[in-house]
């Protein structure tokens, strides 16, 4: 008998304690939303580094996201030196700048499907500038690769692949820059594709 209850004691005292921890845990955790409750090796929850949102006491305006250094740029940027975005700059690409990349059915295909993706919303898969946002009368006036006329003065069926670059690069009236978003060697993908447009009758 004095056993069993022992045992009983045991038992309530386990479950007890099992009860205030899991209360706490829970407690702790209602508290904050964004609390985790407890956590275990806290280091691997909060990042040594900084945010880019961040305050930052290392550099002088207290800011952690900077700005490149002057007189830099990103490994695969030289064109912006070579060809600024000026109309010097844009016909020197236009005479200079050659398509390194072999044209073949790998990198037609990525550039086709590139050109899906970035391009095709204003001209349009098949590039005659009837683009989704062009019907729908968000933009007007983007010309057809094989019928229409350049803004900048000539036909774009004969716009040459260091013009459809330096273009795409830095972009031309309501057309963007698409530098931050299709790298170079993609750029050269797209600029193939749509010299296959060019060649539409």
């Amino acid at each position: 008998m004095k056993g069993s209850t022992l045992a009983m004691n045991k038992n309530k005292f386990v479950y007890t304690s099992f009860l205030a921890i899991a209360f706490a845990v829970t407690f702790s955790a209602c508290r904050d939303k964004r609390s985790t409750g407890l956590e275990y090796a806290r280091n691997m929850y909060d990042p040594i580094a900084y945010n880019p949102d961040q305050p930052n006491k290392n550099f002088k305006d207290g800011k952690t996201a900077q700005l490149p250094p002057a007189h830099t740029k990103p490994v695969g940027f030289t064109e912006y030196d070579e060809y600024p975005n000026t109309k010097e700059g844009y016909e020197a690409a236009g005479v200079s700048m050659v398509n390194p990349l072999p044209v073949d059915t790998i990198n037609l295909a990525q550039g086709q499907h590139l050109f899906k993706v970035f391009c095709s919303p204003c001209h349009g898969e098949k590039g005659d500038g009837q683009g989704h946002l062009v019907k729908i009368e968000k933009f007007s006036g983007v010309p057809s690769y094989f019928s229409g006329s350049s803004s900048r003065g000539g036909e774009m069926k004969a716009l040459t692949a260091g013009k459809i670059y330096h273009t795409i690069t830095y972009g031309v009236n309501n057309m963007g820059s698409h530098a931050s978003q299709i790298s170079p060697t993609d750029r050269w993908k797209v600029v193939m594709y749509v010299q296959e447009l060019q060649k539409q009758q």
